[in-house]
């Protein structure tokens, strides 16, 4: 996959989601994002499901990545 990466620390809802919207409109094929929190986690999984990516999440030291893809 391409895509790029989302880095949406430190951000609230909706602001993640949105900054995912705008990413994949960018990148069709997929997203990287990188979140902080469960709330903007699963809203980022829910949005992505509805728009038909798939979703997989890989939590570190440096926070929640969710990789889009098609």
């Amino acid at each position: 996959m391409k895509g790029n990466l989302v880095d949406a620390r430190g951000r609230s809802c909706p602001e993640p989601v949105l900054l995912t919207k705008k990413a994949i409109e960018a990148s069709p094929d997929g997203v990287k994002v990188l979140v902080d929190n469960a709330t903007a986690k699963e809203n980022i999984k829910r949005f992505a499901k509805n728009s038909g990516y798939n979703v997989e999440v890989v939590e570190n030291d440096e926070g929640i990545l969710l990789t889009l893809s098609r």
